[in-house]
């Protein structure tokens, strides 16, 4: 288990600045940029993130929760952006918990996929979406543990928090 411990970081920054092979991206279904890290990606990438963005909706029509696709990263260092659509929390039991692991399990595939080595995630679901923070950061961590201990090929997964409360909680339960 230690192996799988080593590749997990965590990181209080702008995850548009990162150099990394990939970043994920919260995006709602229509995948044409959004509030809070949906919007800053799509500003600091450019024009390219939303063309390619456009192209996917024509072929697919969006991306639905708990699925992710993959475009170009355009301006930012980082080389693509797999966008993952978290769900809306509603209630316990609704499915919700399921569908945040699925968009993260998603994400590693498509990774994985495109021979990613490195990939950063925001705090999906947690900001409009409601999703309760704790909870969220158990489920993300629990997800890319296990898909990690099945991948070798993914040097390093960094935990991007946006806020100081998602920052210590990540810590927390990363540290037990």
């Amino acid at each position: 288990m230690g192996m799988v411990a080593d590749r997990i970081a965590l990181l209080s920054a702008d995850i548009t600045q990162l150099q990394v092979d990939a970043i994920v991206n919260a995006a709602n279904s229509s995948l044409l940029g959004g509030g809070g890290v949906d919007g800053a990606i799509h500003r600091a990438g450019g024009r390219a993130i939303l063309d390619e963005c456009i192209k996917i909706c024509e072929r697919q029509g969006g991306c639905k929760v708990g699925e992710a696709v993959i475009t170009t990263a355009g301006n930012m260092p980082a080389r693509y952006v797999i966008h993952t659509v978290g769900p809306v929390w509603t209630r316990s039991k609704s499915g919700a918990d399921n569908l945040l692991a699925h968009a993260y399990e998603n994400s590693l595939k498509l990774a994985v996929e495109n021979a990613v080595k490195t990939i950063a995630f925001p705090n999906i679901s947690t900001g409009i979406y409601h999703f309760p923070k704790d909870k969220a950061a158990e489920i993300a961590i629990g997800t890319v543990k296990t898909f990690l201990d099945g991948h070798e090929q993914l040097d390093k997964v960094i935990f991007v928090c946006f806020d100081e409360e998602n920052y210590s909680i990540y810590e927390q339960i990363l540290s037990s």
